[in-house]
C-alpha cells in the first residue's frame, strides 16, 4: 500500500497509489491514514485518482477514516473514477462526502509505504 502526503493551503492532501482499495490492503490503509493525519490540517482530502475499485472493506475504511477525524474536521474526496464514483452513488456515500472532481495540487511532504 502506498501513499502520498501533500499540503494545499490548510488541507491535507492524501493520494492513494493503488488502483484497488479493497479487504486485501484496507487495515493497511486506514493505519497509514492515521499516522497520517496525527499532523494537523483540515480538511483532509482523500485523492482516488489512481483507484479504480473499491470493495465494501475499502469503503468501509474510508467511512472508518471519517470517523476517527470527528465532525470538526471534514473527510473530502476527489479525483473518483467512473467505476468508484458509482459505488459512492450506489452506496449514497456522495451525499456522506464532498467529493471534489480533481484533487488540488499540492506541495508534497513525503510519501508512506
Amino acid at each position: 500500500m502506498q501513499i502520498t502526503l501533500g499540503r494545499a493551503e490548510q488541507a491535507l492532501v492524501i493520494t492513494v497509489l493503488e488502483e484497488r482499495l479493497d479487504a486485501a490492503v484496507a487495515l493497511t490503509f486506514k493505519d497509514m491514514v492515521r499516522e497520517a493525519i496525527a499532523e494537523p490540517g483540515t480538511p483532509v482530502i482523500l485523492d482516488l485518482a489512481q483507484v479504480r475499485f473499491i470493495d465494501s472493506s475499502g469503503l468501509g475504511a474510508v467511512v472508518g477514516v471519517m470517523k476517527l477525524l470527528g465532525p470538526d474536521r471534514p473527510l473530502e474526496i476527489a479525483s473518483l473514477s467512473e467505476s468508484v464514483r458509482k459505488l459512492f452513488r450506489l452506496t449514497r456515500m456522495d451525499t456522506v462526502f464532498r467529493i471534489h472532481d480533481r484533487a488540488p495540487k499540492t506541495e508534497a511532504i513525503r510519501a508512506a509505504e
